[in-house]
C-alpha cells in the first residue's frame, strides 16, 4: 500500500487572516464553496475552526463515493481535516503572496495494493485536483 496524494494551490485576493477565517467557517462559508461532488455536508460539532466535526459524502467519480467524518484542527496557518472513516487527511495552508494569499490544499491517504493501487495512485489524484481547484476558485469568489 502506497501513499496517494493530490495537491492544488490558488492565489486569493484577500489577507491570510480573511482566508483562514473563511476556510475555518464550516457553518456558513464551507457549504457555499463546496462543489457538487460534496453531498450531504453537515456540521456535527462546533462549526468554527478547531474542534469542528463535519460529515459529508465525497462523490469523486460516478462509481466512487467516500463517506467522510472529518475532525478539524487549526494550528497557525494550517487547517487539518482528519477522516475518522479512512486514512484520508486534508490540509489547507495559507501564506502571504504579494497582495493576496496563496492557499494550498493537499489530500493524502493510504491507497490500495496491487494493480488497483497502481490505477488509484495514477488516476485518483487527477480527479481530486479538479475538485480541489473548484473549492479554491469558489473560496476566491467568496472572499476575494
Amino acid at each position: 500500500m502506497a501513499k496517494v496524494s493530490a495537491s492544488t494551490s490558488h492565489t486569493v485576493a484577500a489577507t491570510p487572516e480573511q482566508v483562514l477565517a473563511a476556510l475555518s467557517d464550516y457553518q456558513t462559508v464551507r457549504p457555499r464553496i463546496l462543489p457538487e461532488q460534496y453531498r450531504d455536508f453537515t456540521v456535527v460539532e462546533g462549526g468554527q475552526g478547531d474542534g469542528t466535526v463535519a460529515t459529508w459524502t465525497l462523490q469523486a467519480t460516478k462509481k466512487r463515493a467516500r463517506d467522510v467524518r472529518a475532525s478539524v484542527r487549526v494550528a497557525g496557518d494550517t487547517i487539518t481535516e482528519t477522516d475518522a472513516n479512512s486514512s484520508m487527511v486534508t490540509t489547507y495552508r495559507v501564506a502571504p503572496a504579494g497582495q493576496g494569499t496563496e492557499v494550498t490544499t493537499t489530500t493524502e491517504w493510504t491507497g490500495a495494493g496491487g494493480i488497483g493501487g497502481f490505477f488509484e495512485k495514477t488516476f485518483a489524484p487527477l480527479g481530486l485536483k479538479k475538485i480541489q481547484a473548484q473549492v479554491l476558485e469558489n473560496l476566491s469568489r467568496q472572499v476575494g
